[in-house]
């Protein structure tokens, strides 16, 4: 009789519920996301790694999906010729806010779920309300009145911001609710038009884990409210929240789940106010809404421009005037500059609406000779220097870079330059001027503004771009040295 060994009696031993509780707990090991951001760390850590913010990893228990067969099944609406599909039901529809059809392509399309993303303050709050109330005073409100379900105030305070703009009508529902549930039985009684759901971080989800604001609130809510939306044809504007980086707060997917994405920005010291277009599905991606805020609300500017120049009786020196793109549109905008005695030590460089590395570029560049003619380079690495734009627009582009060259050079030899005088292109370490794009368009809006001087990089004269805008002198100049130059002629100061 043979002996059985001890590993032959653990080998044919039933498997113990302690073993079997082991495995599944391996199979089901929990998972670890971040609450802001939706980043996945491998195990709990007290920073996410992605967006930076503490305290916002929580544990999720992970779920595996089977994976199995799935079966064909006929279709309720077969597919058809693209040519037999009527393009009707997807026309925009104006909201009555000229700027805010800019921005999305002509008004809000049926069925289309917008994000509006902004600082806290900016004026989101109005913007919609305002919206809301042109909409059910317009012809769109044929599709159905509009309804705004604020989480975040009261009815009351929300009524006493529409009396305040007047914003006050008849077939402009109001709501203050926090529940998905409650906004979908007053999508039901209203049966709106329009949706305004302010904000999509105050709502929760019934059956949907995590606090409202989290990732999985944020992301049931956009994706309930996105299923309704197209399947009722209701127009839904989401107000969404911003990080400290000025990005769209919230999981990644919910600016994939909506159509288009809108930034509102503007800085509280001034009333201007941009819509940027980051996202859109039903038109161009890069267009730019201006709004001037006051104390009856928001007003549109379909023409910006004026704010941000300064028109003087004499010439000044330090200022020089350029033109800088805000999407496809063309804003005339006045940098100023000063350039301060010498000092002892690190000498203070600031900046007010430029990007300070571009200005230490220029600075650089005009210390290293590209100064006036027959002079040498400007004196700069101990004098303070301080450069600004006009009506508190923000100009980081490039092609601003010649007008700051010329600002800075024009304070440092108190000379004015002429103000009928545009400059436009990149400068490079060189000091040579760079060439840019849309010249044409920026030529044109500085022509119409009464600009009759403009200097622009080599290749983009008449010549490259078409004829010149009438009554415009265009000057190709192929370095900072020789902008200078023509500026001096063109001035009085230099006529003279």
């Amino acid at each position: 009789m043979r002996c059985v060994t001890m590993q032959e009696r653990a080998g044919s031993r039933p498997a113990t519920p302690t073993s079997r509780t082991r495995s599944g707990a391996k199979a089901a090991r929990a998972s670890y996301e971040c609450d802001v951001c939706g980043h996945r760390p491998p195990k709990w850590v007290g920073c996410c790694p992605d967006c930076g913010e503490w305290g916002s990893i929580i544990e999720a228990a992970a779920t595996p999906l089977a994976l199995r067969a799935v079966a064909p099944r006929r279709s309720a609406e077969p597919a058809r010729p693209i040519a037999s599909i009527s393009a009707e039901p997807a026309r925009a529809r104006p909201t009555g806010v000229p700027e805010l059809d800019r921005v999305l392509g002509g008004g809000l399309v049926p069925g289309a779920v917008v994000l509006l993303a902004g600082e806290p303050g900016v004026g989101k709050s109005t913007l919609l309300l305002d919206v809301a109330q042109q909409w059910a005073a317009g012809a769109a409100s044929e599709a159905g009145p509009a309804l705004v379900v604020s989480g975040e105030e009261s009815a009351s305070q929300v009524r006493l911001r529409a009396e305040r703009i007047g914003a006050l009508h008849e077939r402009l529902y109001l709501a203050a609710e926090t529940d998905l549930a409650a906004v979908l039985g007053h999508l039901d009684e209203v049966k709106p038009g329009l949706l305004v759901l302010d904000s999509v971080q105050s709502f929760s989800a019934p059956g949907a884990e995590g606090v409202p604001g989290g990732v999985t609130q944020v992301r049931a809510v956009a994706a309930a409210l996105a299923a309704v939306a197209k399947e009722r044809g209701i127009a839904t504007v989401l107000v969404g929240h911003v990080t400290k980086d000025g990005q769209v707060a919230g999981p990644r997917v919910l600016e994939h789940l909506v159509d288009v994405v809108l930034q509102f920005e503007g800085d509280k010291f001034s009333s201007l106010r941009l819509v940027r277009g980051l996202k859109n599905r039903f038109g161009a991606a890069d267009e730019v809404g201006c709004f001037e805020m006051h104390e009856g609300g928001l007003t549109s500017l379909p023409d910006p421009s004026g704010l941000f120049l300064t028109r003087y009786a004499d010439a000044v020196a330090g200022t020089c005037v350029t033109v800088a793109m805000e999407g496809r549109r063309a804003l005339v905008t006045q940098v100023q500059a000063l350039v301060g005695a010498a000092v002892a030590g690190s000498p203070r460089r600031t900046v007010s609406g430029l990007d300070s590395a571009r200005l230490g570029m220029v600075l650089a560049v005009l210390e290293r000779g590209a100064a006036l003619p027959n002079q040498p380079g400007l004196r700069l690495h101990d004098r303070e220097v301080y450069a600004a734009t006009v009506g508190g627009i923000r100009v980081v582009e490039p092609a601003a870079d010649l007008g700051l060259a010329l600002a800075v050079a024009s304070a440092a030899h108190e000379l004015p330059l002429p103000p009928d005088l545009v400059a436009i292109g990149e400068v490079g370490l060189t000091g040579e001027v760079r060439r840019i794009g849309a010249v044409a368009r920026r030529l044109a809006e500085a022509a119409r503004l009464g600009f009759r001087h403009a200097l622009v990089p080599p290749g983009c004269g008449p010549a490259a771009t078409g004829p010149a805008p009438a009554g415009m002198r265009i000057l190709e100049v192929a370095n900072v040295r020789a902008a200078l130059h023509w500026a001096v002629q063109l001035s009085p100061v230099g006529e003279s």
